[in-house]
């Protein structure tokens, strides 16, 4: 088996980060390798098959009743053997459940986050392999041709063929009923969708006449692009298969107000809350919502098996309890947790490492590789004609920004281990400019307090307050998802920073679906979220977070809304510099080469660091890692990101096991 190797060009910053080499792309372009002329064909690496296959114990009494199929009758004709053998990689044992904590039922997603098999994944070096798939040919960027494995089958028994991609994207994606707006972006290249082929049971195509650079990292991220849905079990649910009687009384039995939304109801492929639909992740849920305890088994079906005959994963079973959000690191430095990061922050460090030797367990500080890790979101869309004009004024941004004294905060809570600068790319990003994070974050009372009052701010209450031009003070109220202490303990010290610029602000926290429903209507003046997540971006990467072109976008969110429903919801924008940015992330999906997507990059960065959309407020906190002793295969250093990296996805939690 081959596997091109040039591919790990693509991210190779964000893996030196990790490990701490100076970054730069591993063929000397810093721009990363051209996708369209160096791909041509990547195979999925796999070990020699092992001479025997050893049962998984928990699955022993299924197999003897005939409940279940021998091993070699439920694995691929060609699984993948995965050769676990590195410097902190060894082949494991069976047996064994995952506790973890997450602070809100759909959290439970995350075992499908941290599962990470994908069509193709990321590998520890930022290069892309097939995984789900036994291998994926890529022609000049723009034609796909997927090979399945032959015999893969679904957690049910199910076979997983090309019908299952020809359902989706037929009778999903394609329907107007189920999808209003079409075919997910990552299947538009200039609004065209792409020729689709099943060419027989295990073998499709997807082809478009300009490169599509957005597809594999869509397929490889944390809550994928998924190109198939289990045909046999939605069928149930759709109005051209279902029996209309059978239907309508399906329809009926869910409360639902017609067939579609009964199908979007029972298709779950990225929300992990039905138990009852087929996977092909490692583990399967065996708990129906509502409940405050999710109970997620082994796949019996899961394609990988390791060099010994042993079928991944080897943890049997995953425990996912709902707890408050503020209790995660109580209860995580009781040993609660056999591996936890979702719901710790830096300054539980201190806490947690104290419990090492009591509850058994290990605290380690990984890197993130967000742009910011904690940053404020001015509302562009801000239904307030005050507060909008204000925020529309980059002026007013760039004196916020300079409001903020980032060595204060990073001196009073994070020990003096964070970065300064603005929320954009970090240093490793071979994208990165001196001036990109530089550029209006410099901690600068005067020359803020000048920006203000040449912009006609300079009058004041009788407590130092600014007014509005319409004679209200400027007392700002800052929402949060109120998740975590930090982020409150950060807002409490900007308080006293921007009181320096006679701005008076207010930190609200509330339930998360709340405050971005909040946002999105465009009811919140200003939040705090994480920074952007591409800090470690490529000219490959999606320049989606710099761009007007997402509802998710917490600074633009009606304008988002707007591209991603073709003008049918949200706003259009109505600023030069955003319709610039529209316009560059237009030009990058269509680049012929990679030294084009760079280039569009990098000026979509330097308007965005120019123009300070986002306010970084800290940046390069280290996230601790709290993980029982006993467990194996773990890294003592990582990079915890979201995307690319899936947390802990990227280090592939099917070969976790514990030892003893």
């Amino acid at each position: 088996m081959i596997r091109l190797t040039r591919l790990a060009g693509v991210l190779a910053a964000a893996a030196l980060l990790a490990f701490g080499a100076p970054a730069r792309a591993a063929d000397g372009d810093d721009a990363g390798p051209a996708m369209g002329s160096i791909i041509e064909m990547m195979i999925s690496p796999s070990a020699p098959m092992p001479a025997q296959l050893i049962e998984p114990p928990v699955l022993e009494q299924q197999v003897a009743e005939g409940k279940l199929p021998p091993m070699a009758e439920r694995l691929p004709k060609v699984p993948a053997v995965d050769d676990v053998v590195g410097p902190d990689l060894r082949p494991g044992r069976y047996g064994g459940s995952w506790t973890m904590l997450v602070g809100r039922p759909k959290d439970v997603r995350m075992a499908l986050v941290y599962g990470y098999a994908r069509l193709v994944r990321y590998t520890r070096d930022f290069s892309f392999e097939a995984d789900i798939l036994r291998e994926i040919d890529v022609q000049d960027g723009r034609i796909f041709t997927l090979h399945l494995r032959p015999g893969h089958r679904w957690s049910d028994g199910e076979p997983f063929t090309a019908e299952d991609f020809r359902y989706y994207w037929e009778d999903v994606v394609n329907n107007k009923k189920l999808y209003p707006a079409g075919p997910p972006r990552e299947l538009l290249v200039d609004g065209e969708p792409p020729r689709f082929t099943v060419i027989d049971q295990t073998t499709i195509r997807y082809e478009w006449s300009k490169p599509n650079p957005r597809l594999l990292p869509a397929i490889a991220g944390p809550l994928p692009l998924t190109l198939y849905r289990p045909a046999h079990y939605l069928r149930q649910f759709h109005e051209r298969y279902a029996d209309p009687d059978k239907l309508a009384a399906m329809i009926e039995k869910r409360k639902q107000s017609s067939w579609a939304a009964l199908h979007n109801r029972m298709d779950t492929a990225t929300d992990f809350s039905n138990p009852d639909f087929p996977t092909l992740q490692p583990w399967r849920l065996l708990t129906a919502p509502p409940a405050v305890r999710f109970l997620v088994e082994r796949n019996p079906y899961y394609h990988r098996i390791d060099l010994n005959g042993r079928q991944l994963p080897y943890l049997d079973q995953m425990a996912i309890d709902i707890v408050d959000g503020k209790l995660i690191a109580a209860r995580a430095g009781t040993g609660d947790a056999l591996l936890q990061a979702r719901g710790l922050d830096f300054t539980d460090y201190t806490f947690l490492k104290a419990g090492e030797k009591r509850a058994d367990y290990k605290v380690s500080l990984w890197r993130t590789g967000r742009g910011a890790h904690l940053a404020l979101y001015p509302n562009l869309n801000a239904r307030d004609p005050g507060w909008r004009a204000l925020f529309r004024d980059a002026r007013f941004r760039r004196a916020l920004s300079m409001g903020v004294d980032r060595h204060e905060i990073d001196a009073v809570l994070y020990y003096g281990l964070t970065i300064g600068g603005g929320n954009s790319v970090l240093d490793e990003s071979p994208l990165s400019r001196p001036g990109y994070r530089k550029v209006w974050a410099n901690h600068d009372v005067d020359r803020a307090n000048k920006l203000l009052d040449d912009m006609g701010l300079d009058k004041r209450n009788e407590r130092g307050i600014r007014l509005m031009p319409d004679g209200r003070p400027l007392e700002l109220v800052i929402e949060t998802a109120g998740e975590s202490t930090e982020q409150m303990d950060v807002l409490e010290l900007l308080h006293d920073q921007w009181l320096q610029l006679g701005i008076k602000t207010y930190a609200r926290p509330m339930q998360r679906d709340l405050f971005r429903n909040r946002i999105f209507a465009g009811d919140t003046l200003m939040s705090v979220w994480f920074g952007m997540e591409a800090g470690l971006a490529t000219a490959e990467t999606d320049p989606w977070e710099l761009a007007p072109v997402s509802q998710q976008s917490l600074q633009w969110p009606k304008w988002g809304q707007y591209f991603e429903t073709g003008g049918r919801s949200g706003e259009a924008p109505d600023m030069d510099k955003p319709d610039q940015l529209l316009a560059l992330y237009k030009d990058w999906t269509v680049a012929p080469s990679s030294a084009d997507r760079a280039r569009i990059w990098r000026e979509m960065l330097a308007i965005n660091a120019d123009q300070v959309y986002t306010i970084s407020l800290v940046a390069g906190v280290l996230q601790p890692v709290v993980a029982n002793r006993r467990l194996r295969n773990l890294p003592d250093r990582g990079l915890y990101n979201w995307d690319p990296g899936s947390h802990f996805g990227l280090y592939r939690p099917e070969r976790f096991w514990l030892d003893n």
